[in-house]
């Protein structure tokens, strides 16, 4: 199995989500006792925070570079940014790196065009849903009709995020909050939703919306155990 680095901490709740996944995927196809050869780097999201609210991205890139190198010099062979929101710095990350990092968006797509379908409502950070890094990504990349909400519900899904679940927070007003945002965007078309931020999950499950739901978390989980485990070409 090849050494997956984990680059997270942004929030470390999701961070856990992601070791979690990847043990739990790595035991399932290899059986017995086994479990992920990993190194975890986790760092003070707090500061990564301040940067994005500042608009202050090349410096953010260059900060997570200087990690994900680190992570390459323990001796990673693939590189896992463990958020969606910063994976508007990939081009930096992967210039930085020799190891490839695997892209959450590409995940995502891979798993939504498996199912058969074409269009998909995307609920994330405002920076997710506002940037072109990952709405263009799925588009021009993927060819997926990508409808995400309205700037009121952007405001209510991004502050929720912020607030509340990388806070560990968890409310059932919430729940239902996001619920009706995924409503509006079914109602607009959206065959499918993709919860396109790594705390996400915390909050909604299938069992909470109609459509099927695709978990960035546990696609990008999946997809670096299926690549750690690849077998040489």
């Amino acid at each position: 199995m090849k050494r997956i680095g984990l680059l997270g901490g942004m929030s470390w709740q999701s961070s856990a989500q992601y070791y979690r996944l990847i043990n739990e995927e790595t035991a399932t196809r290899l059986g017995g006792m086994h479990s992920a050869d990993c190194v975890v780097r986790s760092i003070d999201f707090a500061e990564i925070e301040a940067l994005q609210r500042a608009g202050a991205w090349q410096q953010a890139g260059q900060l997570l570079a200087g990690e994900a190198r680190l992570l390459e010099a323990a001796g990673s062979e693939l590189l896992v940014l463990c958020t969606n929101t910063m994976h508007s710095v990939a081009d930096v990350i992967q210039a930085a790196i020799g190891i490839p990092l695997v892209h959450i968006a590409d995940a995502t797509a891979d798993a939504v065009l498996a199912a058969g379908l074409r269009s998909v409502g995307l609920i994330a950070t405002a920076y997710t849903m506002e940037q072109d890094f990952y709405v263009g990504r799925l588009r021009e990349r993927h060819g997926l009709e990508v409808i995400v909400p309205d700037q009121e519900d952007r405001q209510v899904v991004h502050d929720v995020i912020y607030n509340e679940l990388c806070l560990g927070v968890i409310k059932q007003s919430s729940r239902e909050a996001y619920s009706a945002v995924i409503d509006r965007l079914v109602q607009r078309g959206a065959g499918a939703v993709v919860l396109g931020c790594t705390e996400i999950d915390l909050l909604i499950s299938a069992d909470d919306v109609e459509v099927p739901v695709f978990d960035t978390t546990a696609l990008h989980a999946r997809k670096a155990v299926e690549l750690a485990l690849a077998r040489p070409d």
